[in-house]
């Protein structure tokens, strides 16, 4: 077997250390004059004072970690054995009947505790001054934002990178100016970032504020551009809590950042209690917010989670994600289509999910409003009521559905099958045990259909940025909010209800392609903005609630419920009618009929009119 030198080296060095310890007890015991019968006391105990001492260094693991990180838990690991060790060697030796000064067997643990930890510490400082001058001497400068823990983490850490050199922090707290993070200076406020880039000529600033306001990160951007400075920002806090990255993980800020909303506090322990130990099956979870749904949902370890999924790609991806990133976790991939009642009620058999959340959905608005009209209302409305039929007779306890603030005063086709499919769970749920739950949102930032990737598109191609009108506006959130939201109301839902998210304010995308452009790192006069015109079934504004309509508050500030209208079974048994009809009716049809069943529904004309 291969001998690690280091460790060898290292437990050579503690032996030696306890050695020196004992026999400097002695000679500190006697004044620094042993006599001549001690010393030879002192030469003779040290065969047993040694064993003793290398056995329960062993025992206590002293050797897993290294000296170059030494750390708090390795001194703890020392004192404690140390502090047995102080025990034990008065204990063999008095069973030895070999006889020793008091005062050497309270002296010796202390010198050992200080030759050990002091040896250690010390190798770590030099380590560290040797990398720090080495970072200076090669790394660019560099000022980060924001003196609170992300800051000492990424100084810490930073301080061993080649890459880059912290030469100063800065925060708007006034009391902590003037003061220091591992020995970097704070200083000053934010808008003091002019004055210091000249003073110390550098070109980056790092945002180490995962935890603050996207007012206050996006304050922090534009002090940054304004100075002509290019900005990089550590991870979200979703990232970082989620263990997905570390502190030091640096990246250029994206369009999250600035449009990013302040972090969802969740009843943590109240999703572990539900989801924990439970069968939990999730439609249409090789989707973006699907995906993110079973990711979010894996970190509260059910005891299996069920990936339906009907396209084989999406759901080959998810596996191969779940097996490196989840190995531990039980997962079943299930090919099928939601409108296949004979393939849910299979798996629900099988398998016996005590939650079902259903996100599969045709949701990209132009495609489904020409040509696809038919195939919207099957798979949106009719795969929702076998879904929800199938979680009624196979006793699943709970049913949240996703749906969008396109069901609200729908405009086209896509926003009308998902307020008839919020219908269809209602009505379902007047007589049954499974409580459903439905969760409305907007626009989520980079999920699959969204403008982001194509924005990204055409900046990369040098333009231009096509919007469909100057005055659109669309509410946005990114997917793990948007997902923990779900999961909450999902949590708190009694059954019935309609959840609705806090948006937040709407934003204009004509002002969403400018920061992407200026993020990409150009101006407008270097990529262009054209408009287009709305696209058919688009309107110029989103509602999160219908004329009808009021909300209730709940215990969560960004969850509301909406008062909706609410059918009957009856109105179920008409409607199926429709939707089990074996004919293909045209888009016309649909529509016309679609507006009997949603009398809120107002096909818009594309051009923004309704």
């Amino acid at each position: 077997m291969k001998i690690n030198w280091r460790i060898f080296l290292a437990f050579a060095h503690d032996l030696l250390a306890c050695a020196a310890a004992w026999l400097v007890a002695f000679w500190l015991r006697f004044n620094l004059e042993i006599p001549v019968l001690y010393d030879v006391l002192a030469l003779q105990s040290l065969i047993w004072v040694v064993p003793v001492h290398a056995a329960l260094f062993l025992g206590f693991g002293l050797y897993r970690g290294i000296w170059r990180f030494a750390s708090l838990p390795d001194l703890q690991r020392i004192v404690a054995a140390v502090a047995i060790a102080a025990i034990a060697v008065p204990a063999v030796l008095f069973m030895l009947q070999i006889t020793v000064p008091r005062s050497v067997l309270v002296m010796s643990p202390v010198l050992v505790l200080m030759i050990m930890g002091g040896s250690r510490i010390a190798y770590r400082v030099w380590k560290e001054r040797g990398l720090r001058g080495l970072a200076t001497k090669q790394g660019q400068p560099v000022f980060v934002l924001g003196a609170e823990e992300a800051a000492v983490n990424l100084i810490k850490e930073l301080a061993r990178s080649p890459q880059w050199h912290v030469v100063g922090v800065l925060d708007d707290d006034a009391t902590k100016h003037g003061r220091q993070l591992h020995g970097v200076n704070v200083l000053g406020r934010f808008d003091t970032l002019p004055e210091w880039k000249q003073k110390f000529g550098v070109g980056h600033v790092i945002i180490a504020m995962p935890e603050a306001t996207h007012v206050t990160r996006r304050r922090a951007v534009e002090l940054c551009r304004d100075a002509g400075l290019s900005v990089l920002t550590v991870p979200s806090f979703d990232d970082l809590i989620s263990g997905r990255v570390t502190i030091s993980q640096i990246r250029h800020v994206e369009l999250d950042d600035l449009l990013g909303r302040d972090p969802v506090v969740l009843d943590t322990a109240g999703l572990k209690t539900w989801i924990s130990g439970s069968v939990v099956m999730m439609s249409g979870a090789g989707g973006s917010i699907g995906a993110e749904l079973c990711r979010q949902i894996a970190r509260y370890q059910p005891r299996q989670l069920i990936l339906f999924e009907l396209n084989e790609f999406a759901l080959y991806g998810i596996e191969q994600e779940f097996n490196s990133r989840f190995p531990h976790l039980q997962i079943v991939c299930a090919i099928g289509d939601v409108k296949d009642a004979a393939r849910v009620n299979q798996l629900l058999q099988a398998y016996r999910p005590s939650v079902i959340f259903h996100a599969a959905a045709y949701k990209h608005v132009p495609l489904m409003e020409n040509e696809n009209a038919w195939q919207a209302i099957l798979n949106n409305v009719a795969g929702t009521r076998v879904v929800a039929q199938a979680a009624i007779a196979h006793g699943v306890e709970k049913f949240v559905f996703i749906s969008t603030d396109k069901a609200v005063n729908p405009t086209n086709i896509m926003g009308a099958s998902k307020r008839l499919a919020e219908m269809v769970c209602q009505a379902l749920q007047k007589a049954a045990a499974t409580r459903f739950v439905m969760v409305r949102f907007g626009n989520v930032l980079g999920s699959t259909g969204s403008v982001i990737p194509k924005f990204r598109e055409q900046i990369a191609q040098g333009g231009p940025v096509t919007v469909t009108h100057p005055e659109i506006t669309r509410y946005f959130m990114s997917i793990p909010e948007a997902v923990q939201l779900v999961l909450q109301a999902g949590l708190m839902g009694k059954g019935g209800e309609i959840f609705v998210l806090d948006m937040g304010e709407p934003v204009k995308i004509a002002d969403l392609a400018r920061d992407m452009i200026r993020l990409s790192g150009f101006a407008e006069n270097d990529i262009k903005i054209v408009y287009t015109g709305l696209r058919p079934g688009e309107k110029l504004y989103e509602e999160l609630l219908a004329a009808d309509e009021s909300t209730l508050p709940t215990p969560h500030p960004k969850l509301r419920i909406a008062k909706a209208r609410q059918e009957d079974g009856g109105w179920l048994a008409q409607l199926a009618l429709w939707i089990d009809r074996t004919d293909m009716p045209d888009d016309a049809s649909v529509r016309t009929e679609l507006a009997k069943w949603v009398p809120e529904y107002r096909p818009a004309n594309g051009n923004g009119d309704q």
